[in-house]
């Protein structure tokens, strides 16, 4: 419980206003649900949620501790009213879950509730599968992120342990990742492994694909083969070899087949032409293709893990 005393620059003021400054992780549902239920209490009586502040009054509050720091990314969990996700596979370590186009996967700065970790490290606080005050150095954590626009499966450790040996399988390629991207035209050869040096401009948070290395530049291997084409578009499977920023998207461009959606390396027209808000890549099939021991995850190996549905394919190709 923590007790304000209300003082001259707080008297006026509507109560639920003067708690959401107190508390400031508290959602305002949440808050008025305390409310309704007598938790917030003016000098040790139930008040509604429009009682003006006197100067004197003693605001008390049964709320929990981590609700009145301030808020910062570490701490956005606590502001999730309803943490909705579309949940692959889920067990006693990780999460597989299927991240919307237009979601980012982290924060890029700032206080941000409507990320993917947010949501996830708030289902497994509410569902007591977690308690921060109890943790000394772990959260739970995105193994893996993909773009704000692109959907697709990510994986999300509940524990240490899994991180770690998640972390340790992705750098030694073996978790393998399929993406499903609707392209402009048709790439040429139809199948074929596309490797490039990438520069990153930090400013522009885009990178540049050349056949040669330069200073600065990283090697990306991606292997790609088309499934279907009509109507000067095309459906072209990736598989990640590594796994740079841009990849897919970056190279795809290069070989002349940008992604359909894609206003950073594609055409800003033909964008336009499909009304499509994001690029259509989405990472739909992920196995767990492990060569090496993988300790308490072992259970996992050779399992894979796809989308039933992905709509932007069924709106250009139908239902395969």
């Amino acid at each position: 419980m923590r007790e304000f005393t209300i003082g001259a620059n707080d008297a006026g003021q509507r109560l639920d206003r003067f708690v959401a400054k107190c508390a400031p992780v508290l959602p305002s549902s949440l808050a008025q649900k305390h409310l309704r239920l007598g938790r917030i209490k003016v000098n040790g009586r139930k008040a509604l949620r429009d009682y003006r502040t006197v100067r004197g009054d003693v605001v008390q509050m049964y709320v929990n501790d981590e609700f009145f720091d301030a808020p910062s990314e570490e701490n956005a969990y606590l502001a999730v009213v309803d943490p909705a996700l579309d949940i692959v596979y889920e067990d006693e370590n990780l999460l597989l879950v299927n991240k919307p186009s237009g979601v980012l996967c982290h924060s890029d700065g700032g206080f941000d509730y409507a990320t993917l970790i947010a949501r996830i490290q708030a289902r497994l606080y509410r569902r007591r599968e977690w308690s921060p005050r109890e943790e000394n150095a772990f959260a739970p954590a995105l193994c893996n992120r993909i773009d704000r626009n692109t959907q697709g499966i990510v994986i999300a450790a509940k524990n240490a342990e899994t991180l770690r040996i998640i972390n340790e399988k992705i750098r030694a390629r073996e978790i393998d990742k399929r993406y499903l991207a609707v392209v402009v035209g048709v790439p040429r050869p139809p199948a074929g492994r596309l490797e490039h040096w990438l520069f990153k401009d930090a400013q522009k948070n885009q990178v540049f694909a050349s056949e040669r290395q330069s200073v600065g530049s990283s090697l990306a291997v991606t292997e790609y083969t088309t499934l279907e084409s009509r109507g000067g578009l095309s459906l072209v499977e990736c598989r990640l070899v590594t796994g740079r920023t841009h990849q897919i998207r970056a190279q795809l461009a290069k070989i002349g087949t940008p992604i359909v959606g894609d206003g950073k390396y594609g055409s800003e027209k033909v964008r336009r032409q499909y009304g499509e808000k994001g690029q259509l890549l989405c990472s739909y099939k992920l196995t767990f293709a492990f060569k090496t021991d993988a300790g308490s995850l072992e259970y996992l190996r050779g399992r894979t893990f796809e989308l039933p549905r992905v709509d932007f394919v069924e709106k250009y190709f139908g239902s395969r």
